[in-house]
């Protein structure tokens, strides 16, 4: 099984400093949902990881939050598109979860959940340090896009090793799937 695992905010929809906090807030970046389109009809498993901690900040509720992600995914089944799970802490940083990324613990449920190894060949996408983080402690290949909070985060440096540098998810998936195959005997 092919999966990748995308942050939500920055990367597939326009992000906020003020936080999303409704589906009328909630705008796809351009290409982002026609991109996860194409690794869909590539036989990718598209999985999304996402901080919102707006809720335990009291900025929005959990309705809020299913609202925004049901606009999401009938968004992207408009472009043909599946996004097919959701994975989010709620909680603030404070809290000591094992869940809030930069911890790898919403990585570690994805490779549960799907019974998949992460390492290796999983690749994570994201815009801030914390999403790359996350993802590159569970073993995952790590993309920054440049769309949300991305520059800052290029500028700042830090990125974990390996880290490959795009200017939009559209970007990343092209790279994605121009990449040779590899067979295994």
């Amino acid at each position: 099984m092919k999966l990748i695992i995308l942050d939500r905010d920055g990367v597939i929809n326009h992000d906020s400093d003020a936080f999303i906090k409704s589906p009328e807030e909630w705008v796809p970046i351009k290409g982002s949902l026609e991109a996860i389109a194409r690794l869909n009809q590539a036989g990718y498993r598209v999985v999304v990881a996402t901080n919102q901690s707006g809720i335990a900040r009291g900025l929005f509720d959990m309705q809020a939050l299913m609202a925004i992600h049901q606009k999401m995914h009938e968004a992207a089944q408009l472009v043909g598109a599946e996004i097919d799970a959701i994975f989010f802490c709620p909680h603030a940083a404070d809290d000591s979860c094992d869940c809030r990324k930069p911890k790898p613990g919403m990585f570690h449920d994805i490779g549960k959940r799907f019974e998949i190894s992460l390492r290796g060949g999983v690749a994570t996408v994201g815009d801030s340090l914390r999403d790359l983080q996350a993802g590159f402690v569970a073993g995952c290949a790590p993309y920054l896009v440049l769309t949300g909070k991305g520059e800052k985060t290029r500028e700042k440096g830090g990125l974990p090793p390996g880290t490959l540098i795009f200017p939009d998810l559209a970007a990343v998936v092209e790279f994605l799937l121009k990449k040779p195959v590899e067979l295994s005997v």
